[in-house]
């Protein structure tokens, strides 16, 4: 039998509250920690201020399960049925060129609400309302391949922000809340997504010329080898990245945690999880309270991106539901082609 539906009270931004229905509240979205539906939303509450700060004013893609994690998965970038009145939406076009409605996040109770649509993960586009299309971030995914784990995943971060300074841009970091790290910087939102693309393969591409057995920008899993792949694809339009304090759909209950660059070196699988996340954001400030203060432009990576063309480097390849690009290589894998040849 199916429990009972709860009401959960959030504090509204004009200083009242709002009453959330949360239907199954004991629905269990993480088997193996017994972590339930209302555990999810509790959780959403408990660190509210900090999710906001990077969902508010955003298009928001949900990421829903709607019997747990081991069951269904789904990507809602139409807003689910039922949105309450007080949330909004936003246009977004994407690389087909149609263009619809997304949610946006801003506030508390638009997020209980999203987990009441069984959202676990809630993915933010890299733009402001007031321009869906110059993205305002810039963001790497450090994706570790086989045969590497955090530990590689943190050198090449840590190389990475000496990368990032040097064209001028301050970098955050975050655990992805799987095996890899994100890093973002602020920047001013000047530049169209294709733009921002190139400035992040640039520097993807400096950063591999200087660790070069331990970072690959190569698309194809098969030439990655062990190394961290710079996921440069992440800089699409529709491409997202898992919000800061927005739990993952793993074993665990992880959560996408940002950490300061001092204590990176000591952050191991398992530190942040949806049980633990709150106690841990009671005794410390946020890391990226200061986020988007002073926003830097991509002026420099735009400059290391011409002189890569300029010296034969060219354009690299886009993810397969994009249309074909100008200048893009071939979409087939090298060994195929070469089987092909």
């Amino acid at each position: 039998m199916a429990s009972k539906a709860i009401q959960i009270e959030v504090p509204a931004p004009d200083g009242s509250s709002r009453q959330v229905r949360l239907s199954s509240p004991d629905r269990v979205m993480w088997p193996d920690e017994g972590l339930t539906k209302q555990d999810l939303a509790e959780y959403v509450v408990a660190v509210g201020d900090h999710l906001l700060a990077r969902l508010r004013d955003r298009p928001v893609t949900l990421q829903r399960f709607p019997e747990g994690i081991t069951g269904e998965e789904f990507y809602s970038k139409n807003p689910p049925r039922g949105v309450p009145d007080h949330a909004r939406t936003t246009p977004c076009t994407y690389p087909s060129g149609r263009s619809h409605p997304q949610l946006v996040v801003d506030e508390l109770a638009t997020a209980v609400w999203a987990v009441q649509m069984n959202t676990v993960t809630f993915h933010p586009w890299p733009v402001r309302t007031a321009d869906n299309d110059d993205p305002d971030e810039l963001r790497l995914d450090l994706d570790p391949q086989p045969g590497t784990g955090l530990a590689e995943a943190v050198a090449a971060a840590e190389m990475l922000r000496e990368v990032m300074a040097q064209a001028g841009l301050t970098a955050y970091v975050k655990t992805s809340g799987n095996r890899g790290l994100h890093v973002f910087a602020p920047i001013r939102p000047t530049h169209e997504f294709l733009d921002v693309r190139h400035a992040v393969i640039a520097i993807a591409r400096e950063l591999e010329r200087r660790v070069p057995d331990l970072v690959t920008t190569a698309w194809w899993k098969e030439q990655r080898g062990s190394r961290i792949f710079a996921d440069f694809n992440q800089a699409c339009r529709d491409r997202t990245l898992a919000s800061a304090y927005s739990p993952r759909p793993l074993p665990g209950a992880p959560v996408s945690m940002p950490v300061t660059w001092e204590e990176l070196g000591d952050v191991r699988a398992g530190d942040f999880t949806v049980r633990t996340v709150p106690g841990l954001l009671a005794g410390r400030p946020d890391p990226w309270a200061g986020f988007g203060d002073e926003p830097s432009t991509v002026d420099v990576a735009l400059q290391w991106w011409q002189r890569d063309l300029d010296d034969g480097l060219g354009e690299l390849s886009f993810p397969p539901d994009h249309p074909k690009m100008p200048g893009e290589p071939p979409r087939v894998q090298p060994s195929r082609a070469r089987a092909t040849d």
